[in-house]
């Protein structure tokens, strides 16, 4: 079977990181999410509260003791849905496949852009980069061949991490992590292998199968595969892709704006037209470049309302185009493509946008 191209990706501190963005005097001080109340529970904490062991899930009170100078704060999930939405349109911009694990927690496969002639590590940077540009918020992204290895990689070096584990490096990688770390192996199976002298992941890979059968019974072996890095699970999408998207592939490499402009009219007008024909208004447009040497990269832009204008759909790309092309004077386009996603069948009418009224 052909090597998996899989991204694992963490928002960092992700609800007390969306307060001290929405919020800027809450910026590098120790906050916590819920938990004010007498028995209040702690649903996430900031890094800066980290630091003196508060955790989420911890009561409220144990959170104050530990940092009496802490600033407790409301939970906001409707705000906390919304940004999630937002990373979400930026992971589906990259991969039809992509599971997600929670609001702020996501695998992606990317296997067929890869193969395609993408760079894994190219694709991983643009999505942190995305991230942080319409979010404000920073992520920690792992990459592997398979979902073990990059959930560890993005788990490895938060915040903002950006880890690859390729596949001739898996022992080094593996071999000095604590058993806890590995997937499956909760705090009694943990300390039952501490038990036997096997703390580290090497330790565990190299312990003979019928040891671990004595230990855990038949599916003991299965856990010095999982500390070699064996993982086998696809991505499993959380739901069908909703996005409708046009590209097109030059027989030699554009060079002119006016060029691409014109193929971009083009496919927003056939966007356009396949939304009418679904019933369907988009809120995010989405372009997308690959370079002669095969570089691709994508950007998006959320409207301030739902639209199936081609007009608007085309000069939204459009001016993502350009900002892109004051970066990049000396460019050659082997692919464009022009998307949308965010889609819904009956938006409320006030929301509607046109090309007259364009907002975002």
């Amino acid at each position: 079977m052909t090597a998996r191209a899989i991204i694992h990706v963490d928002m960092d501190a992700f609800y007390a990181s969306v307060e001290q963005n929405d919020h800027p005097e809450l910026r590098g001080r120790p906050v916590m999410v819920g938990g004010g109340s007498a028995r209040g529970v702690v649903a996430a904490a900031s890094y800066e509260a980290r630091q003196f062991g508060v955790r989420s899930a911890m009561p409220g009170r144990t959170a104050r003791r530990l940092c009496p100078n802490g600033v407790f704060v409301k939970a906001r999930f409707d705000r906390y849905r919304e940004v999630s939405a937002q990373v979400f349109t930026i992971f589906r911009s990259h991969s039809e496949l992509v599971e997600g694990l929670s609001l702020d927690e996501a695998y992606l496969d990317v296997s067929e852009a890869v193969r395609a002639g993408d760079d894994l590590l190219a694709i991983g940077r643009e999505i942190k980069l995305e991230i942080a540009r319409q979010t404000g918020l920073s992520a920690s992204v792992g990459m592997a061949h398979n979902k073990l290895l990059a959930k560890l990689a993005s788990d490895y070096d938060k915040p903002d991490g950006f880890v690859h584990v390729p596949p001739d490096q898996v022992r080094r990688f593996l071999d000095p992590l604590p058993v806890r770390r590995l997937w499956g192996i909760g705090p009694r199976t943990a300390e039952r292998l501490h038990d036997a002298g096997i703390y580290t992941a090497g330790q565990l890979r190299r312990t003979a199968a019928d040891v671990l059968t004595e230990l855990f019974g038949p599916s003991g072996p299965d856990l010095a595969r999982r500390a070699s890095g064996e993982d086998d699970r696809p991505v499993k999408a959380s739901r069908a892709r909703r996005s409708i998207s046009q590209e097109s592939t030059f027989s030699e490499d554009q060079t002119s704006l006016e060029a691409l402009r014109a193929v971009m009219d083009q496919q927003a007008a056939q966007v356009a037209r396949s939304l009418q024909d679904k019933g369907l208004h988009a809120r995010t447009v989405i372009l997308k470049l690959r370079s002669s040497s095969f570089s691709t990269l994508t950007r998006s832009q959320t409207l301030a309302g739902y639209t199936r204008d081609s007009r608007l759909i085309a000069d939204t790309a459009w001016s993502l185009l350009q900002a892109w092309a004051d970066w990049h004077p000396s460019f050659a386009v082997r692919l464009i493509g022009v998307g949308v996603s965010g889609l819904v069948s009956q938006p409320d009418e006030a929301s509607w946008l046109t090309a007259e009224q364009p907002g975002g």
